[in-house]
């Protein structure tokens, strides 16, 4: 009985060579990749046939070759554009590629579980190219809550996901090129910054309000507030602390506003 694992074994090795461009060719060009990803044959067209530009194979090659050799961006890579034979259509003079990602995720699922990839390796490559096209966007102009939510269908695959999109650039217009790297700069600046802002908004200080109060024999105001801000401060510097070790630091900090 063959090993059921052995394509993806093969295609794993192929590619996670640092440089793997040669051996996907290679692969390509004596008839191996047939039956290992038989879509990906189908590739060899042209991305725009009225301008006669970017062979759609060759530009995913291209940009495996730029991504680190991990195995689910490197998949990722390989299967973010598989779904275009399946989508091309012609409208108003253009080709188009609509919802490609969306059909490449179904293809890439069905491709890699025949090969024999392990089920979470798989998932996450499927929401990799899903999520491929999404930032296509954000040069349009994202809400806050637009970039929330791109970071949270990403989950643990943001880092990666972000990489390879980056890479997904293979423009010769350095200007162009230039131009989707600092929007992804941009988007990852506002990320880091939306969850910090999330962050510190769900911190709470190891003490709540009433127990203040009631402590310190206050009444609702300025000064409770200020207690609150105090202790919070506390558990950024310190850490979660006993209640006793908080009352006491509480009493402290009372006594010399008193």
């Amino acid at each position: 009985m063959s090993d059921p694992t052995a394509g993806a074994d093969r295609l794993s090795t192929i590619l996670l060579e640092p440089d793997c461009a040669p051996g996907l060719w290679a692969s390509v060009d004596s008839g191996e990749m047939d039956h290992l990803v038989p879509e990906l044959l189908l590739l060899r067209m042209e991305q725009d046939p009225i301008h006669r530009h970017k062979d759609v194979l060759a530009h995913t090659i291209a940009v495996v070759s730029k991504t680190e050799p991990e195995i689910t961006v490197r998949l990722g890579a390989l299967f973010h554009d598989i779904g275009k034979p399946r989508t091309r259509s012609f409208e108003h003079g253009e080709v188009t590629f609509r919802h490609h990602e969306a059909v490449g995720a179904r293809m890439a699922r069905k491709r890699l579980a025949t090969l024999g990839y392990e089920e979470q390796l798989v998932e996450e490559v499927v929401e990799m190219v899903r999520l491929s096209g999404r930032f296509k966007g954000y040069s349009d102009g994202w809400s806050d809550s637009a970039v929330r939510r791109y970071a949270r269908d990403a989950g643990p695959l943001l880092g990666r996901l972000n990489h390879m999109i980056r890479c997904d650039c293979t423009t010769r217009n350095r200007e162009k090129a230039a131009g989707i790297q600092a929007a992804m700069d941009d988007l990852e600046t506002r990320i880091q910054s939306l969850a910090e802002e999330e962050r510190r908004a769900a911190e709470r200080p190891g003490l709540d309000g009433q127990v203040v109060m009631e402590h310190l024999g206050l009444e609702p105001g300025r000064e409770v507030g200020e207690a609150l801000a105090f202790l919070l401060a506390i558990k950024r510097s310190a850490g979660d602390l006993e209640t006793e070790e908080l009352l006491r630091r509480l009493d402290a900090w009372w006594a010399e506003r008193t």
